[in-house]
């Protein structure tokens, strides 16, 4: 090989090298953190589907009724958690049997129950994904229902990552659903904020050691967010922007 030739090659291999430390330093300014969501009662006001769709299946399977609020409580839990929880003496396979019977009539009161995103949701994914936040969902339930229910309420080109129940092998309130996205999205758990309305999700985001936000027009209460140890709680979507830049101020 001639020596010009030698030497063009090795431009070529610094050029490339080069414009591969400009895309990762171009990276790290846009990426400013990551933000992880839970999806039911965070991003998604689904409690009347979920509820109404719970006592239909009770009353298919005959199992004993259960009241609004009794049902309400095990929003965030994985599907057949909810159903253990609310009826102990189920064997494995009626829990099952319980889970299943949920996602065909799940899916059939969509056509007439359509879940809505709470107010300033969209707004406010909008102005954080455009300030370079990277926006990720991490939830209880599975994640064909994730990419469904995202998709109809306009906000999947907001969310670069997600995490249904069936994608991990612990669910919230273990750390796994955080872990699995910090390492998808390779940010640390100091650059990142976990956003979710029930103790399960501030606990799952502390275990990961990551800061939490609590919001209080979900399913849990205030108190609850509290004794899970919160670092923020807010009452309204917007006041989010406030939050995440707060904790850059100190943390990222």
């Amino acid at each position: 090989m001639t020596t010009s030739k030698v030497l063009s090659l090795a431009n070529t291999q610094i050029n490339l090298v080069f414009l591969s430390l400009i895309r990762t330093f171009a990276n790290d300014i846009m990426n400013k953190g990551l933000i992880i969501f839970d999806f039911d009662g965070t991003l998604g006001d689904t409690r009347r589907n979920i509820v109404k769709t719970m006592q239909m299946t009770i009353d298919e399977l005959h199992l004993p009724n259960r009241a609004e609020e009794e049902c309400a409580s095990t929003i965030g839990l994985p599907l057949t958690v909810c159903f253990e929880t609310l009826f102990p003496h189920l064997q494995k396979e009626e829990v099952q049997r319980c889970a299943d019977t949920y996602r065909r009539i799940f899916a059939a009161n969509l056509q007439s129950m359509t879940p809505q995103p709470f107010p300033g949701v969209i707004q406010t994914l909008n102005t954080l994904k455009q300030q370079g936040f990277v926006l990720t969902i991490a939830s209880s339930r599975s994640h064909v229902s994730l990419v469904e229910l995202t998709h109809n309420m306009g906000i999947a080109d907001c969310i670069s990552y997600l995490i249904g129940a069936d994608d991990v092998k612990e669910a919230k309130p273990m750390p796994e659903p955080v872990l699995k996205t910090l390492a998808a999205m390779r940010f640390p758990a100091s650059e990142t904020l976990v956003v979710g309305d029930m103790a399960v999700d501030i606990l799952m985001g502390a275990n990961a050691g990551a800061r939490t936000c609590g919001v209080s027009w979900g399913n849990g209460s205030k108190e609850e967010l509290e004794q899970a140890g919160a670092d923020h709680i807010i009452d309204h979507m917007e006041q989010l922007l406030d939050i995440i830049h707060f904790t850059q101020s100190y943390d990222y």
